[in-house]
């Protein structure tokens, strides 16, 4: 039996439903939380533990990538729960989804109306709520990081341009064609945004829905060998879409972080007009402005 996109409910808390995505993801949480508890038990002060020099290589080594794309290691410092976190839960709650029992053992639940039986356990990326309160959580955060980095006007002039606009309606003529350009680019800007949590939660949910559906139908052929390597490239595919959705986190997390281009060169030229008593060219020649 092919599995419905949706994932199935398998209880119900109050008229919150428990799906068996949930549940994989629940296990996935409750592992990463009993490991850090582990761990920081078991962090020392002196000569540290194998599994302390296990957890801090890991977080060297993804330091290091991120670093690569931000090229600043307090950011990165920054950056990496986050990301990191983004990897790890999907990386692991993918791999669980291909353990023995996920999709076989099946529980009685009642399934829009009916009594049906239904996997206990689904692989928590290929519920597309899950896939898509993550991409929200990865651009909501980048916005509110770029915020506090530069500061609201100047983030969201990235998009709308609003000082820009309203200068061309003052000034008035061809000026104001610019300004009304100017608005109808911040828009497509704005727009994009949202084509970023789209891509991200469909992008995750279509790969590991499409896996799921893959190894369900070779079972139903061939229980025994055949799948077996399809297995072995689901597991690629889980590392693949775990890197592909932290590494675009962490561009967005980058790009809007970063100051809007050309203002560092502004700000030096003013500091070199002040120095030498010339000022802004529009200062010195206000015809120009």
């Amino acid at each position: 039996m092919i599995p419905p996109i949706a994932a199935e409910p398998i209880a119900y808390l109050g008229s919150f439903p428990i799906t068996n995505a949930l549940v994989n993801a629940w296990i996935a949480v409750v592992f990463f939380v009993v490991a850090c508890w582990f761990l920081k038990r078991r962090i020392t002060a002196g000569l540290p533990g194998k599994f302390q020099n296990f957890a801090e290589a890991v977080v060297e080594f993804f330091l290091g990538y991120v670093d690569q794309v931000t090229h600043d290691r307090a950011r990165s410092k920054r950056f990496l729960p986050l990301v990191g976190s983004f990897f790890i839960f999907i990386l692991f709650s993918n791999w669980l989804g291909q353990l023995p029992g996920t999709g076989s053992i099946t529980v009685t639940a009642l399934v829009h109306g009916s009594i049906e039986k239904v996997p206990l356990l689904r692989p928590a990326a290929s519920d597309l709520n899950l896939t898509l309160a993550m991409a929200l959580l990865s651009v909501i955060v980048s916005h509110l990081l770029g915020i506090i980095t530069i500061g609201f006007f100047k983030h969201w002039n990235r998009f709308f341009a609003v000082g820009n606009i309203i200068n061309g309606f003052k000034k008035g003529g061809i000026n104001i064609m610019v300004g009304l350009i100017e608005a109808m680019v911040g828009l497509i800007e704005f727009s994009a945004e949202i084509a970023k949590v789209l891509s991200l939660s469909l992008r995750l949910f279509g790969n590991i829905f499409a896996g799921e559906v893959l190894i369900t139908v070779l079972y139903s052929l061939v229980a025994f060998i055949l799948p077996l390597p399809f297995m072995g490239l689901e597991l690629i595919v889980g590392v693949v879409q775990a890197m592909v959705f932290a590494m675009l986190s962490l561009v967005y997390l980058t790009i809007l972080t970063e100051k809007p281009h050309g203002s560092e060169a502004e700000h030096k030229q003013d500091e070199i007009g002040e120095a030498h008593g010339t000022g802004h060219l529009h200062d010195r020649h206000p015809s120009l402005a």
